[in-house]
């Protein structure tokens, strides 16, 4: 499951022999849940002799407050320099957006570091622990088929960053992709599918567009070269709609920035909370790794925020930049098993069982890798 060898331009190129590691907690409770995701990097580390140096670095609001900018240049040398960036949280409370220190935050941190970097394909799994089925919202019947799915998202291409133009009462959207822009995403989703199920559905809008009929050409140029993976199409309505009625269908799923941006908003529901959902953006050059979920500054700072997401994104970041494939499969055990024996944040605690802390959750999982 989540598996790949590198996810990069070549996925099974040799690492980086630094093996520094930024480590960018972020705001709310990024922090508190970034300290576990370490703890449990760090036994990993030792257990399958990693030589890592993980490096602290500020971004967001508390960079904003140190050095008046979001994402600063000692931030961005530090990753420069870096084999792998683990990611917290960014952002601040609702009510404080107006506030220089969060106004524009995410937007300036997030995609500062897609520039900066060429973050261009994002990865982002979905599975139900049988553990916890009980915090799927869908019906039983449809979870005991399993869910278990990846969804592979082009992240610098589409219509989100075509032209967009208002005139008066008349606004217009660009929407722009290009074979190669494609092709490197669905690359990444074709070796995601070989190392899993092999099964790629191409979810698009053909029937209409003329960027989607592209899509569908580039995956049916690049079929012949992963004679093990089953192809299919499907327009977008109907992914969205066997997402939910029928979501063991999907094994790896790879799709458009703005498609893939709502499929895997609507896929992360399926675990039954966004603290158990990791993604890694892949680069030319590095890839990052941060939880699905925001900064909940809510309950920062006590102690209860889920770190299943941040600690899972340790093992992406062993898995894809590392090639550390038996620490990988480690920390997934150790999560799981963490479930298994019913410790539960207060996310995914079921009526009447006490749950547990973010440190309490961090500690289980670190004593079974």
């Amino acid at each position: 499951r989540m598996l790949l060898r590198r996810a990069t331009s070549r996925l099974s190129s040799a690492v980086r022999s630094a093996h520094t590691i930024a480590v960018l907690a972020g705001d709310g409770i990024g922090p508190e849940v970034m300290e576990e995701a370490v703890k449990v990097l760090s036994v990993a580390a030792t257990k399958y002799s990693l030589d890592l140096s993980l490096e602290k670095a500020l971004i967001g609001g508390a960079a904003y407050e140190a050095f008046g900018d979001h994402f600063p240049q000692s931030t961005r040398q530090l990753c420069e320099r870096s084999a792998a960036v683990l990611y917290g949280s960014v952002g601040g409370p609702v009510a404080e957006q107006h506030l220089p220190k969060w106004a524009n935050a995410e937007k300036n941190a997030v995609l500062g570091m897609r520039k900066a970097f060429d973050l261009a394909v994002n990865v982002r799994p979905a599975s139900v622990y049988p553990a916890i089925a009980h915090a799927c919202p869908l019906k039983p019947e449809i979870v005991k088929e399993g869910v278990d799915l990846v969804i592979i998202r082009e992240l610098l291409g589409g219509i989100y960053f075509g032209e967009h133009t208002t005139n008066g009462d008349e606004a217009h959207d660009t929407c722009t992709y290009s074979y190669d822009q494609i092709a490197r995403a669905v690359k990444v989703a074709f070796e995601t599918a070989e190392k899993r199920r092999n099964k790629l559905t191409v979810v698009d809008k053909a029937n209409v567009l003329d960027t989607s009929r592209l899509w569908r050409r580039v995956a049916k140029d690049m079929a012949p070269s992963y004679p093990n993976v089953e192809l299919e199409f499907m327009y977008v309505d109907n992914a969205a709609m066997q997402l939910i009625r029928a979501p063991s269908h999907f094994d790896v799923i790879a799709t458009e920035n703005l498609f893939g941006d709502i499929l895997s908003d609507a896929a992360s529901v399926l675990p039954g909370s966004l603290g158990l959902m990791p993604s890694a953006s892949i680069g030319s050059k590095i890839n990052m790794y941060e939880p699905s979920g925001g900064s909940a500054p809510d309950i920062a700072g006590k102690n209860i925020a889920n770190p299943a997401a941040q600690i899972l994104c340790a093992s992406m970041l062993c898995r894809y930049s590392l090639n550390a494939i038996e620490a990988a499969d480690a920390i997934e055990a150790a999560v799981k098993a963490t479930l298994e024996e019913g410790k539960y944040t207060s996310d995914i605690a079921p009526p009447g069982v006490k749950p547990c802390s973010t440190t309490e959750f961090g500690d289980a999982v670190a004593a079974k890798i």
